[in-house]
């Protein structure tokens, strides 16, 4: 009998953690204070939410939430309908465009990447609004990093795509033997033409997925979707 397990199972014991609990206390106190703290209290985990540990195929990891207004939701990248596209993901739509043919999306809202198992996780959780990074070095990292080493350990065939140096050095986590790991500057546009574009990861990763008998995902979000 195969034993489906979520994330509850997996991260049971570092959410009942000190360290867990100091971290989510820090958060906390900063609202507390009246600080606008991103993303809303109810978003901080939607990429666990939207993406669950049983159906999780790619692992895209970001650094920290966006800091404007509106922007932040819960996923790595991904902004709220409705709201401008941050220069990043404008490139990531670009490389989309360029690998797979893809149409650029008028939305930012990646939820429909998260519902078919493209976990959009950020290393940080939460940020103070217009000040980046301003939660690094609380307690966050040490979460994430737990987060992707029980991928690492409990699933086979995942996908990771790490863009960037912060995202590259989570690496050594990582089951090469189990899993496919795709590294590629980051897409801000201070990198992303130093290899980011033409990486072709979108095709990459869909390849490996089918390779290993696992459903591509499907990248368009657009109406109509994408077929290969």
């Amino acid at each position: 009998m195969v034993v489906v397990q979520t994330w509850a199972d997996v991260l049971s014991d570092y959410k009942h953690s000190q360290a867990f609990a100091d971290t989510l206390a820090f958060v906390e106190n900063e609202r507390k204070e009246g600080k606008e703290i991103f993303p809303k209290r109810q978003d901080v985990f939607n990429a666990f939410k939207l993406c669950s540990f049983e159906e999780l195929k790619v692992v895209i990891l970001g650094q920290d939430p966006y800091h404007n207004v509106n922007q932040a939701h819960g996923l790595a990248f991904s902004v709220q309908g409705g709201i401008q596209l941050p220069p990043s993901l404008m490139n990531i739509y670009k490389e989309l465009s360029s690998d797979l043919g893809i149409p650029y999306a008028s939305s930012g809202d990646l939820s429909a990447w998260a519902r078919q198992g493209v976990f959009l996780l950020n290393t940080v959780l939460t940020v103070e609004a217009h000040k980046a990074h301003s939660h690094a070095n609380r307690g966050w990292e040490s979460f994430t990093d737990h987060v992707i080493s029980q991928i690492s350990q409990n699933k086979e065939h995942v996908v990771f795509l790490l863009w960037g140096t912060p995202a590259q050095r989570k690496t050594a986590l990582i089951d090469h033997a189990k899993h496919c790991i795709l590294k590629a500057p980051h897409p801000s546009p201070l990198s992303a033409h130093r290899g980011f574009l033409g990486c072709k990861h979108f095709s990459k990763a869909n390849n490996y997925l089918k390779q290993n008998g696992v459903k591509e995902i499907n990248w368009c979000l657009t109406h109509g979707g994408y077929q290969s």
